[in-house]
């Protein structure tokens, strides 16, 4: 084996064999983050590779960045699961796994003859895990899903925007990646109980379930006002503070803002803010004296907080207001997060060296353990490894490896 890509064994999950039939990136976010944790990831790709691979790159010939953040430290394979052949081949590897996770569509994976009822009876310790965009069972239950889909079905969309402005996607890809680390969840407990009953299980999650899931503290909203949660800028789905709001800093760039929040419980943030801007002289005006009465007042407050962010950059303002117990935060874009120093000492960005686009960057794994590390490896090219995961894993000998890869070529690994 090749020692570059060889399992770490003093890792959480260190042996634990996981057979990755994913693409794009609800269910390769939750195979990736299983190889964070130890686990030896076997990504089994179609010849021309994984959706993914070439879906969002700028050159037919290049693995897009899109499918190396997805896919660090997993081994690819090709197998083409429509012959007879492959499906042997895959059959023999989910005999030897301990999870498999599929996020095909609605029926893609029975139609390949490789459902949980056929599955687990060549391996009934086998955790089986699938990522829908809705409940089989549901109206939508063959309706097709993507991070945007299920943000709208899950109700992200009704509460992003401004009052009286239309819906909005939110950034963060909480319908694809959050369905992903749901999965993971479910993962992580079955095989937990697999200790105790020696028997494996199928999980199931559906990326609006996920979604709504993330959302769950605005149905306390709902539940207080007896009607959907409405659209309020960056104020609380549960009720409006002041200061809640974005204030622009200089230079005055598209991202030099800072959002500035103060509690509705209470009147100690504000009382901290009007002492570091030096209005201690408004401490007893009665049009700030409650949480309730600033929020009436809003419009002054805002003015009061927008003239001394002005005067500051972002990031002198949020440790400014940080340091007097006032929560504050800088809005970091994508390039000032990656550049971080500190995050990158964390290790939520890794340098990775990936055979043809060369040095650079990917976010690292956010999970922290004092007793398991694994160091982040680039993605594989893919079936970098279909040979040693076909010797290593199945036992197969070199005559074998070579029928087989001859009888399975890559097809170019290159999309137009």
């Amino acid at each position: 084996m090749n020692q570059a890509s060889k399992p770490n064994m003093n890792t959480a999950l260190a042996g634990l064999k996981v057979v990755d039939l994913t693409q794009y990136e609800a269910g390769t976010s939750c195979t990736e983050s299983l190889a964070w944790l130890g686990a030896d990831i076997c990504k089994v790709e179609p010849q021309g590779g994984e959706n993914g691979r070439f879906a969002s790159t700028e050159r037919g010939d290049l693995d897009s960045y899109y499918f190396v953040i997805m896919n660090a430290n997993k081994r690819s394979m090709v197998c083409d699961l429509k012959s007879p052949r492959g499906k042997a081949v895959v059959l023999r590897l989910i005999e030897k796994a301990d999870v498999m996770i599929e996020n095909m569509s609605p029926g893609g994976i029975e139609k390949l003859g490789l459902g949980y009822e056929e599955v687990k009876k060549i391996n009934p310790r086998l955790i089986y895990a699938q990522i829908k965009g809705f409940a089989p069972e549901s109206p939508y239950g063959k309706y097709l899903s993507f991070d945007m889909i299920a943000q709208a079905v899950g109700g992200a969309f009704a509460i992003t925007g401004v009052e009286g402005g239309p819906p909005l996607r939110p950034g963060p890809h909480v319908g694809d990646t959050g369905a992903g680390l749901h999965c993971l969840i479910g993962i992580l407990a079955a095989l937990n109980q697999r200790h105790r009953t020696g028997r494996g299980q199928r999980i199931e999650v559906t990326m609006q379930d996920s979604v709504i899931n993330f959302n769950r503290i605005c149905f306390a909203g709902q539940l207080m006002n007896g009607r959907p949660v409405e659209r309020t800028g960056n104020q609380s789905s549960l009720g409006a503070a002041a200061p809640s709001e974005l204030y622009q800093c200089k230079p005055g760039g598209p991202n030099d803002w800072i959002m500035v929040y103060s509690t509705r419980a209470g009147n100690w943030h504000w009382q901290r803010l009007l002492k570091l801007m030096g209005r201690e002289d408004l401490a007893e005006d009665p049009r700030f004296a409650t949480p309730k009465m600033r929020v009436k007042n809003a419009p002054v407050v805002d003015a009061l907080v927008a003239e001394w962010c002005a005067k500051r950059t972002k990031v002198e303002a949020m440790e400014t207001l940080q340091n007097a117990g006032v929560p504050a935060g800088a809005v970091f874009d994508t390039q000032e997060l990656m550049n971080d120093p500190n995050l990158r000492k964390r290790g939520m960005f890794e340098e990775i060296e990936h055979p043809t686009r060369g040095k650079f960057h990917i976010p690292g794994w956010p999970v922290k353990m004092s007793d398991s590390r694994v160091p982040v490896k680039c993605a594989p090219l893919l079936g970098q490894h279909t040979a040693e995961l076909l010797s290593e894993w199945l036992g197969m000998g070199e005559a074998e490896v070579q029928d087989y890869i001859k009888e399975t070529p890559i097809k170019n690994g290159t999309r137009d």
